[in-house]
């Protein structure tokens, strides 16, 4: 315990340790001293003046006692702290809704583990890089969801895209337009100066009969509230389906839909973002770098540092060596004339 109190400690003013250099000057001057006031006289013998009590063992002792406390007040004199550094991070954020593909074909695993974890991780990594930023989470499939409001809270928001699971509760299909809209109207009460949406899915529209908004109407909606998105095709190329040979596709995975990037351009060009392509881990990953790099925030870090001044034990340990010196020279060391 006292190995830590003694590790966390800073001192203010270090060169007061230089006044250690006194102390050898001062034992010098002691032994000299003490060599000058012994008597002398010529004898055959000193066997009779071998006799030692424990007066004349601790006879230095008051001595050791005024060095401690010299020792004690440098220390002091040190002004030992104890420091804390804290961070504060203010500034101009933006508000930005990860709008996120949870169709079933999101479980596809041309992707490893699956499109669908790799898009959580991704998304994750980018939330913990954006200290200020308020963030929210839509999710869509058949139909759209708000998942976690517009927050600062990122915490409950990590937990939140930590939880989505592909073919969640949501209707079969994949309504990009409605997941959009949805993500727009998260932002239509922002009085951020910058509003961004990153919609991130593997499909095209394949809307059931209860669609209310279609992906152009979605886009009209984004532009009139004056939202950026930034739009993310995620997985295989329509190359890597196999080709169908002669009546039966070979090996066909249904998992893998055909993504309609001239939908995601178009989304993406319109409202002032861009389109990008991720084919992979790797791909997803540069993509949120990209797009982390275009939409900085204003961050301002202000640090803090307090001290805790930890002179006052040093000052007293001092007092209480002065204190027995003083004692001692008046009582079991005192000297008669």
């Amino acid at each position: 315990m006292l190995y830590e109190w003694l590790n966390d400690m800073d001192f203010a003013f270090p060169l007061a340790f230089g006044l250690f250099a006194l102390l050898p000057l001062l034992i010098w001057w002691y032994i000299k001293k003490s060599n000058r006031q012994q008597a002398v006289i010529t004898v055959s013998t000193t066997h009779a003046f071998t006799v030692s009590s424990l007066k004349s063992r601790f006879r230095h002792l008051p001595f050791i006692l005024r060095l401690l406390a010299l020792s004690a007040l440098i220390l002091a004199l040190a002004r030992p702290q104890k420091r804390n550094d804290d961070q504060r991070s203010e500034g101009e954020g933006i508000d930005i809704v990860l709008c996120m593909d949870v169709s079933g074909s999101m479980g596809s695993k041309d992707i490893l583990p699956s499109r669908m974890d790799v898009a959580k991780e991704m998304a994750v990594e980018f939330v913990m890089n954006r200290p200020v930023d308020r963030i929210g989470l839509v999710i869509f499939s058949g139909e759209s969801f708000t998942q976690c409001p517009v927050t600062t809270d990122k915490n409950t928001l990590i937990s939140q895209i930590q939880s989505l699971e592909s073919r969640q509760y949501l209707k079969d299909g994949t309504v990009i337009g409605e997941g959009l809209a949805t993500a727009v109207d998260r932002l239509s009460k922002s009085q951020a100066k910058s509003k961004v949406i990153i919609l991130i899915t593997d499909g095209k529209e394949d809307a059931p009969d209860t669609r209310l908004i279609d992906p152009l109407t979605a886009l009209e909606i984004a532009k009139t509230n004056k939202v950026k998105v930034y739009t993310i095709g995620m997985g295989a190329r329509a190359s890597a389906v196999p080709e169908v040979t002669g009546n039966k596709p070979a090996n066909k995975n249904p998992a893998i839909d055909f993504i309609d990037e001239d939908l995601l351009r178009k989304i993406a060009g319109e409202t002032g973002g861009r389109y990008f392509r991720a084919k992979d881990k790797e791909g997803l990953k540069n993509t949120y770098d990209q797009i982390d790099t275009m939409e900085k925030s204003k961050v301002e870090v202000q640090s803090f540092k307090r001290y805790q001044e930890r002179y006052l034990p040093f000052v007293l340990a001092a007092l209480a060596f002065l204190f027995l010196e003083i004692v001692f020279r008046l009582t079991v060391f005192r000297k008669f004339p």
